[in-house]
C-alpha cells in the first residue's frame, strides 16, 4: 500500500520524560519505525499563555484541554517556576531513544521563543537559535543531526538555508501533500521538506463529526484511517510526545494498528528518503498559509489547499 513516515516532535521536559519513553514503547511493539525530534534547550511552556489573543487559539484551547495533558507545573514554566534544561536533564533519554533504533533530531532549541518569533527574525537570531540546538546534539550524541522539524511549523529563509549549509539532505518543517524542494528568490534549495499531509490529532478531536457530534479519540481514529484507505499515497504524521505519549496514548494505538491492518509500512523520514523517487520532487517556493484547526499561519507547500479535513 503506503508507507507513512511518524514524525514526533518533542516540545517540553514531561514530554521527555514521560512521553518519549512511552511512544518508543508502544513504536518497537508494533515493529514500526519512527523519527523523534527533541526540544534541547529551556523549557518556557509557560510563555505560550500569551498566544491567548491569537485567533482560533482559545477555541484550539478548548477543544484539547491543554492543562490535562500538559498539566499545571509545565505551563507555569517561564512564568512562575524556571525555565529546565531538557537537553541536560533528559541526555539519558535521548541517548536511549537513538539505542532503540530510532532517527533522532532536531525540533528546536527553545520551542516557544521559536514558534512565536522566528517568522520575522533575521539570519543572526535564527542561526544562533539553531547553532545551540545543533551544538546541545552532538553534546549528547556525539554525532550530527540527519533532519530538523521546525516548531509549530514556523519557518523562515534563514533557517531554511541553515539546513541546506547544515548538508541535511531531507527535513519536515511544513504542512502540504507531498515531498518537495523549495525554492527561495526563485533560486531552489538542496534538501528535500517531507510535509506533514494528515492533520493530527489535537486538530480535529472536538471538531463536528458525522451528524455534527464533537469527535472523540474513536472518531478521530475512524476520519484519520478512511484519509489512508485504498490509497497508495505516502503520508507524513506528526504526533506529539506530551498528547499521544499522555492521555492520547491509547487513540494513537488505535490508529497504528488501523494502519498497520491497512497494509501501510510506518517507518522513519530517513527510511522513507532513502526510497524516493528523487527525480519526482517538485519545486515550490517558500510560502505561509492557514490549515484547520491550528491557530495563525504555517509553513505550507505553495499552491496546496487547506481545506476542511473533518
Amino acid at each position: 500500500m503506503a508507507r507513512i513516515a511518524l514524525k514526533i516532535d518533542v516540545d517540553t521536559l514531561l514530554g521527555t520524560q514521560e512521553g518519549v519513553p512511552r511512544l518508543s514503547d508502544i513504536i518497537e511493539k508494533a515493529n514500526a519505525g519512527a523519527t523523534f525530534l527533541f526540544s534541547l534547550g529551556p523549557d518556557h511552556t509557560g510563555w505560550a499563555l500569551r498566544r491567548v489573543f491569537r485567533p482560533g487559539f482559545l477555541k484550539k484551547v478548548s477543544r484539547t484541554s491543554v492543562l490535562e495533558h500538559y498539566g499545571f507545573k509545565t505551563l507555569m514554566y517561564g512564568v512562575l517556576l524556571p525555565a529546565p534544561d531538557i537537553g541536560k536533564r533528559c541526555a539519558q533519554i535521548l541517548r536511549d531513544v537513538h539505542r532503540a533504533g530510532f532517527e533522532c533530531g532536531i525540533h528546536t532549541w527553545d520551542h516557544v521563543l521559536w514558534q512565536d518569533n522566528v517568522r520575522h527574525r533575521d539570519t543572526t537570531w535564527t542561526r544562533a537559535q539553531m547553532r545551540q540546538a545543533w551544538e546541545r546534539f552532538q553534546e549528547i550524541y556525539g554525532f550530527a543531526p540527519a533532519t530538523h522539524g521546525a516548531a509549530g511549523w514556523q519557518m523562515n529563509a534563514h533557517a531554511l538555508r541553515q539546513i541546506d549549509d547544515w548538508g541535511m539532505a531531507y527535513a519536515s518543517d511544513g504542512r502540504g501533500v507531498s515531498p518537495y524542494r523549495v525554492t527561495i528568490d526563485s533560486l531552489p534549495l538542496g534538501h528535500v521538506q517531507f510535509p506533514t499531509t494528515l492533520p493530527t490529532l489535537d486538530e480535529l478531536l472536538g471538531l463536528p463529526g458525522v451528524g455534527g457530534a464533537p469527535m472523540d479519540g474513536d472518531a478521530v481514529v475512524k476520519h484519520l484511517l478512511s484519509l489512508t484507505e485504498h490509497t497508495s499515497r505516502d503520508q507524513v504524521f506528526t504526533l506529539h510526545a506530551e498528547l499521544e505519549g499522555g492521555k492520547l496514548a491509547p487513540i494513537f494505538r488505535k490508529l497504528l494498528h488501523g494502519w498497520q491492518a491497512q497494509g501501510h509500512e510506518l517507518l522513519s523520514m530517513g527510511e522513507y528518503y532513502s526510497r524516493l523517487d528523487i527525480a519526482s520532487i517538485r519545486l515550490f517556493p517558500f510560502t505561509y498559509g492557514e490549515v484547520p484547526g491550528r491557530s495563525g499561519e504555517l509553513f505550507i507547500e505553495k499552491g496546496v489547499h487547506h481545506g476542511s479535513q473533518a
